[in-house]
């Protein structure tokens, strides 16, 4: 079981909302669709459920070609962010309404629609009305609904994001499970690099309409293709500084310099963007190689356990997340430390031609 794009694109209106976009999904396997708001993620999935027909290329299903296929004809279900049920059946019949359709056994109905249920937590809320629920309870109901159907691919379009935190959470483990054992394609989309590495599976990194990179989730966080991609799936976004290299030493902004040490050492001399992770970013010095950068702190973030740091460095932002709440002055210099291990390299186009050392050995 295979869908497959070929040079399929958006347009509408004379604008590009999916660029000729070539990608294949297999059978059983969990594909995110990681990117921000407006970077083509759900269009992307209407092309594929059959919502919308391409301006462009060719869709496959299991080597047929089912461009301009009515959704309808298709093994298909889809889940919004913005839940859908029917106010006036119970939760019950809510998830029970596709396999009717379908014409599926009284008695088989009745397991599915109770043993999915049971997963979402919703058994004691069957005889009750979608309105008669909390939000995450109707959203709870829209994907039992989606999973009791079988659908060879299924479409989750940030379903979890009305949910409480504790439920999402669960649902975050659960899901990959569920979509393991029915053997389908799942697509999931979501605008959260951590959510995407907890699904794991496949990740396609959007931009701009735009796929830049898509492989085995931790594959693309830790060696992403390009600088955008790396921006893409890194929350914050990744900070980046101009660095460049003569002979063995690599120049950071204004006058800091480090060896050019394994994979850097083997840079031609010239001029480069240097990448770097929020976490990655520190307030003490914890390595002897570590580069010192002074800045200016702007705005201070408290998590509880963590601390959000924006920074300007010579009228660069940078975002830094350090461990522990710190008593910092807005406005007052900082210093901060870079291990150069953490370091990607990007080319002047933006391609990455150095990853990161602690990349590489992950």
């Amino acid at each position: 079981m295979t869908l497959e794009l070929r040079a399929v694109s958006k347009v509408v209106e004379g604008q590009t909302h999916i660029h000729p976009t070539d990608l294949t999904l297999e059978k059983g396997t969990m594909n995110v669709l990681l990117g921000p708001t407006l970077s083509g993620k759900t269009s992307l999935m209407r092309l594929m459920a059959g919502l919308d027909t391409p301006a462009t290329g060719r869709i496959f299903w299991q080597g047929e070609d089912v461009t301009g296929m009515r959704v309808q004809d298709r093994k298909v279900a889809m889940v919004y962010q913005q839940f859908i049920n029917y106010p006036s059946m119970t939760v019950y019949e809510n998830i029970a309404s596709p396999m009717r359709l379908l014409g599926i056994d009284k008695a088989e109905i009745d397991r599915r629609v109770r043993e999915n249920a049971e997963l979402m937590k919703l058994t004691p809320m069957l005889d009750r009305k979608p309105l008669e629920l909390s939000g995450g309870q109707q959203q709870r109901c829209a994907l039992a609904r989606a999973l009791v159907k079988n659908a060879g691919l299924v479409l989750l379009d940030e379903p979890l994001a009305n949910l409480d935190y504790k439920l999402r959470e669960e649902l975050r483990v659960e899901i990959p499970k569920i979509f393991e054992a029915s053997g389908a394609i799942f697509v999931y989309a979501t605008t959260e690099p951590e959510e995407a590495l907890l699904l794991g599976g496949n990740t396609a990194t959007l931009w701009e309409g735009r796929v830049t990179q898509f492989g085995v989730t931790p594959q693309v966080y830790r060696q992403p293709v390009d600088a955008t991609t790396a921006r893409v799936f890194s929350d914050p976004p990744m900070n980046f500084l101009q660095v460049s290299k003569t002979g063995g030493k690599l120049m950071f902004g204004k006058g800091q310099s480090t060896e050019a040490v394994g994979k850097l050492a083997e840079l031609p001399d010239g001029r480069y963007t240097a990448g770097f992770r929020p976490n990655h970013l520190e307030i003490g010095r914890h390595s002897a190689d570590a580069v010192e950068f002074t800045t200016t702190l702007t705005v201070t973030e408290l998590t509880g356990s963590e601390t959000f740091v924006h920074l300007d460095h010579h009228g660069e932002g940078w975002v830094g997340l350090v461990h522990g709440v710190h008593d910092l002055t807005i406005g007052a210099p900082l210093k901060v430390y870079l291990d150069p291990r953490h370091v990607y390299i990007f080319d002047e186009d933006g391609k990455l031609i150095a990853p990161a050392s602690y990349a590489l050995a992950a």
